[in-house]
This record gives structure tokens, sequence and C-alpha cells, in this order.
């Protein structure tokens, strides 16, 4: 199975006055796994229909392969789609299921049998060929519908919250799965969801969406450590947004004043000017003792301590009254600060970033105006 190079350019789409996808720009090499992360409302499920061809865009172009698809008919585009529905047939066992598209498509029997046997392997069912949907769990459906996607050898996987509907722990396992699968079978994974850990577990890339607009595109550590907005700060993990002054500034530095504290972020918007927001997560604070000298030191007091298990949350309320939390290992030992105490914080110079605003809440909820319409023709 080849790779699909996907280019999406300018691409926008409407609901009557709600703009669901903003003129948007997105690359998808060959054999990547690429995820559309966020809120519900925020276009990604709008822009993966656009690329099956379930929904057309009002301008842009959607280019596989070079050429354009965007007049193409769904099942005519090398793409295939996964949803997080399996829309597996209940009266036909997993065999069938699987070989539904082949016979479609008019397969000779040795290829049918040939291909329906791989995909199972890869899926590992083939021992459950004959099983009925009703006898298997969640995770061995979702499964069912990856093998029929995949054995009918698309350029592109497209998969839409695939994993939401099962439980955490299965949800994690399946992470793991969908990775080697990926990897296994080397095409091209478009994947939406609005889970932070699954995008930063399985992705190569990753874009931030927000408001039918894409807020940043990056590897899972550029867009985790290296946030460029403060939406994209906010929505990954758990962040510590901070206000400050942004005093003066040279290229890769910049000096902020918080209170009457001085602090030097190395990173994002090291240019900016007067009132900024800057981003340090969690891992990165370090809790000190009252009195700790040093720089990009503040001084604050422990209001709550709250055990995770392979940490402590410290929720530290600062002098300015501003609030930031740290995360402070598990090893073993009892941890050495209580609620209530005078602490010092460090924030290292190279984990603060000044972050662009924007952002914010999701936008009307035009990711699912006509869904139960769409997802029906899924398998047309």
């Amino acid at each position: 199975m080849a790779g699909g190079h996907i280019q999406i350019t300018d691409l926008s789409r409407s609901y009557g006055d709600v703009l669901a996808v903003n003129h948007i720009d997105l690359e998808m090499v060959p054999g990547e796994f690429f995820s559309m992360l966020g809120p519900s409302g925020c276009g990604k499920t709008t822009t993966l229909r656009m690329i099956a061809g379930f929904e057309d865009p009002d301008s842009g172009q959607i280019l596989l392969d070079g050429v354009d698809i965007r007049h193409t008919p769904p099942h005519k585009r090398p793409v295939n789609t996964v949803f997080q529905a399996y829309m597996i047939f209940p009266h036909l066992d997993v065999y069938e299921n699987v070989a539904f598209g082949l016979r479609r498509q008019r397969v000779g029997k040795d290829e049918l049998r040939r291909r329906v046997g791989a995909a199972l392997e890869l899926v590992q069912l083939e021992a459950l060929a004959k099983r009925k949907p009703s006898q298997l769990s969640g995770g061995q459906q979702q499964r069912v519908a990856l093998a029929r996607a995949l054995v009918l050898e698309p350029a592109v996987l497209l998969l839409d919250e695939p994993l939401g509907a099962l439980d955490a722990k299965l949800r994690h396992q399946l992470q793991d799965e969908l990775k080697t699968l990926q990897q296994t079978v080397g095409i091209t994974f478009v994947y939406v969801t609005h889970d932070q850990e699954e995008a930063l577990t399985m992705s190569d890339r990753i874009a931030v969406m927000s408001h039918g607009a894409v807020e940043q595109i990056g590897t899972p550590r550029e867009v985790y450590d290296e946030p460029t907005t403060e939406f994209v700060a906010d929505f990954l993990g758990i962040s510590n947004l901070l206000s400050a002054q942004a005093v003066s500034g040279v290229p890769g530095e910049c000096l902020l004043r918080v209170g009457e504290f001085l602090l030097t972020a190395r990173g994002g918007e090291t240019a900016a000017r007067g009132q900024v927001k800057c981003v340090v997560r969690p891992e990165r604070v370090n809790l000190e003792p009252a009195g700790a000298t040093g720089h990009n030191r503040v001084p604050g007091t422990v209001e709550r301590l709250v055990y995770l298990g392979s940490a402590t949350r410290a929720i530290v309320r600062l002098d300015t009254g501003q609030t930031l939390q740290s995360l402070i290992p598990s090893d073993g030992q009892p941890v050495a600060f209580e609620e209530g105490i005078a602490v010092q914080l460090e924030l290292p110079a190279d984990a603060l970033r000044v972050v662009k605003g924007g952002g914010g809440a999701a936008a009307p909820q035009a990711e699912h105006v006509l869904g139960d319409q769409l997802e029906g023709a899924a398998d047309a």
C-alpha cells in the first residue's frame, strides 16, 4: 500500500452564517500519522469530511498526490474512513464484514481470501473470523472497522474519533496498536480527535485548531513544549499562563516584569512589548524553600497539594495574586512542603515562553450539522 500526499490550500466551508473552516492550509506528507486536534466545533471533522468527499468546500483545493479531488465522488477517492460508530454489519461475521468492499469490487476469490486474511492478521482477529459483531467487544469491533477500511488498500486512511466510544484502559491499548498498525502499513493516517493525550501519543505531527483556523502545526514535542499561542498553551495539557509586562527584548530573549520581579523568557514572542501572556509547564516549575536566591524566581504560598500517584501537584499563589502549579515527581518520600507555607518558584528561562493571544472557547458546533446523514454516507 502506497502512502498519499495531501495538500490543502485556502480551504473553507460555511453553514449559513457559521464559518466552520476558515481558509486553512495543511499538508500531510506520505506515510505520516497526522492529527487534527481541537475542541468540538473547531472545524477538524468538517475538514476530514471534505477530504473524504462527504462535504463540498466553498473554496480552496484538496490535492491528493498532485490531483485535485474536490469533484471526485467519495467512492472513487483512494481514501477510506473509520468513524467512532463502528458501522459494521451485524448480520455478517467478521470475515464477511472485512470482505464486503472487495466483493463489491468483484475481486477474485483467491485475491479476496489473501487480502482479507492479511487484513485480519494486521488487526489480530484471525481467530475470530467467524464471529458475529454481537460476540465481539468494543475494541474488537473497532478492529473489524479498521480491517474493512485497510483491506481496500487506500492511499490515505481517515479516522474520525475512532476510539471515543471505548473505556480509558482499552483506549490506551488501542492507541499503541493504531500507531504500530500505521507504521506497518506505511500509509498516511489523518486522525481527528479532541483528546490531547491521543494526539501526543500517536502523531508524527499535529495541527491544533480553533474557530475553524489552524493555530499551530508541529511535532508533539513542539506543540507541547513550544506553544506559539495562548490557545495552544492552554488547550494542550496543564499549563501555567502568567500575565506579565514585557519591558525589553533581544532576539531569543525577553525581559518580563511580574509584580516587582524581573524574569527572562527565552522562547516565543521575544520581541513583544507591553502586557503579554507567558506560559511555563508545571513539570518545569521548581518548588524551593522560601528565601532561595537566584534569577527567575518569584515568591508565593502553597495553597493546596494534590497527590496524583506519580507526582504531587502543588498549587501556589504568588504574591502578585496569580496562581501557578508545580509538579513534584514522587520518589517514595513525603513531599518536603506543606499547605500554607511560603516558598520560592523557579521558572527556568528556557521553559518560560511568551505567547500570542487569540483562540478561546469553541465556535458553534458546525461540525455536527447534518452529521447523521454524512456518517450514513460513509460506506457509499
